[in-house]
């Protein structure tokens, strides 16, 4: 095989095959609509695999359904994670030499929560296993681009191996479940928005549950999936009568997320993609939820793959408006969704644009928001409206950051509140003292709105 190349249609495929058929260890590294691929072999198995968009979103998002079952997993272990871990332009906790500038960060984030006891070695390759099957699913999706075999890393720690035939099964159903939903849905980082006005009357909704509508405020539909702990393909499905009918409008994905590949549109394109693949030939049912009740004693983290089915298009049923989504939860009204819980995040910082455009951000998105250009008077505003969220400007007049951080801490109402920096240069955080007066978190300006979210998305969902 040749060391690099360029793709033409369907080609991920074929490589990754001959890829997994060869006894050699090595790195495949794939270039497609400016994102990268790195996908990890050794003797023909997969040992990891991820791409540039976002990867310690990726690992917070498989992180958070791995806490429902492992107490230890905690937010404030995630949060610390990635303090730690995810790269930026600031001094990092962790020795920088020439081994670890070459691992993946999140690879560096596992092994590191396996060594402090966050994670047993068996658990930890269940992440890994999760991680390399969403990777691996967007890799299938590429339509062109180039690609280059690197020297492995000998020194990479080794949480398992998986077999690429498995992998591929998964992902089968996967895409087979998606292609059920184009063109409505192309993919699921797109933004869902509940639509309540004159053209839906009551009577046309049918039950929604009411958790969703709370957090349908510009997550995508993999951030919503999470939140809520369902499968994103279940919940896609739940959600699809009323992007039928027009009550759910989908935004675009944010970026960077708008750069992975879409779903294929051209049925023919998505038939010679199955055909490709394995055909599990059973009988159809729906798309498993992605982490199983998994007690350590019962783990096999290299041998299988979840037992999954593999339904056709023309058995997929489509719901029907009329269909019952949630039997236990309320109507939805504008009354209802109003009603919901609304947080309240304070952002105290001395520049009104910075504040403007804060508000702007998160009011779109029906969060309550309490502007403070005043840092002094802070601490009497902030135990007035007692937020569920706090984003503090580090450079301000009168009192930095830093100092305010120590003061709200030390009032026992917000021991447990989420504390943001918002840094204004690069390079100015100091993540030892930011850890050490009780920051959760920072966001370095210029942010989007999707870098404000993903605050969010960490600490309040």
């Amino acid at each position: 095989m040749n060391n690099s190349g360029t793709f033409t249609k369907l080609r991920p495929l074929s490589l990754l095959r001959q890829l997994s058929n060869c006894s050699d260890s090595t790195c495949l590294q794939v270039l497609s609509n400016s994102v990268s691929w790195s996908i990890y072999l050794e003797q023909g198995k997969i040992t990891y695999a991820t791409h540039s968009v976002e990867p310690f979103d990726r690992l917070e998002r498989h992180l958070r359904r791995l806490s429902q079952q492992i107490p230890l997993l905690t937010n404030e272990v995630r949060v610390q994670v990635r303090l730690m871990f995810e790269p930026d332009s600031h001094s990092q906790l962790i020795k920088d030499d020439s081994n670890s500038r070459s691992h993946p960060r999140e690879y560096q984030a596992i092994s590191w929560l396996v060594s402090q006891q966050h994670l047993h070695s068996t658990q930890a390759a269940v992440l890994v296993q999760e991680l390399v099957k969403e990777v691996i699913e967007s890799f299938l999706l590429i339509k062109e681009g180039t690609y280059e075999l690197t020297e492995p890393l000998d020194r990479m720690p080794k949480i398992c191996r998986l077999g690429v035939e498995k992998i591929l099964e998964y992902c089968q159903v996967r895409l087979q479940n998606c292609q059920a939903f184009v063109p409505k849905i192309s993919s699921l980082y797109q933004r869902p928005y509940l639509l309540i006005n004159s053209k839906f009357d009551d009577q046309d909704l049918p039950n929604i549950q009411p958790d969703l509508i709370n957090w349908m405020k510009g997550f995508s539909l993999c951030h919503l999936a999470v939140i809520l702990n369902q499968d994103e393909i279940q919940l896609a499905r739940n959600l699809y009568p009323y992007i039928l009918k027009g009550a759910i409008i989908l935004h675009e994905p944010d970026p960077p997320y708008d750069k992975l590949p879409k779903l294929f549109e051209e049925q023919s394109l998505f038939s010679k993609l199955i055909s490709g693949l394995v055909d599990t030939k059973q009988e159809p049912s729906n798309t498993v939820n992605s982490y199983p009740n998994i007690p350590e004693e019962k783990i096999v983290p290299v041998q299988r793959l979840p037992q999954i089915s593999t339904p056709s298009k023309e058995n997929f049923q489509e719901p029907t408006i009329s269909n019952n989504i949630n039997s236990a939860s309320k109507r939805v009204t504008a009354a209802t969704v109003t009603g919901q819980k609304v947080h309240k995040i304070v952002s105290v910082d001395d520049s009104s644009t910075i504040l403007k455009e804060i508000s702007y951000f998160l009011e779109n998105e029906n969060f309550s928001v309490v502007t403070i250009n005043d840092p002094v008077k802070a601490v009497l505003s902030i135990i007035r409206h007692k937020p569920d969220l706090i984003l503090l400007d580090l450079n301000m007049l009168g009192i930095d950051g830093y100092e305010l951080c120590r003061i709200i801490r030390n009032n026992s109402l917000f021991q447990n509140t989420p504390i943001i920096f918002v840094t204004g240069s690069k390079g100015i955080v100091d993540k030892v003292k930011a850890k050490l007066v009780g920051a959760s978190g920072y966001l370095t300006k210029p942010f989007t709105r999707a870098e404000l979210l993903k605050i969010v998305f960490m600490h309040l969902t």
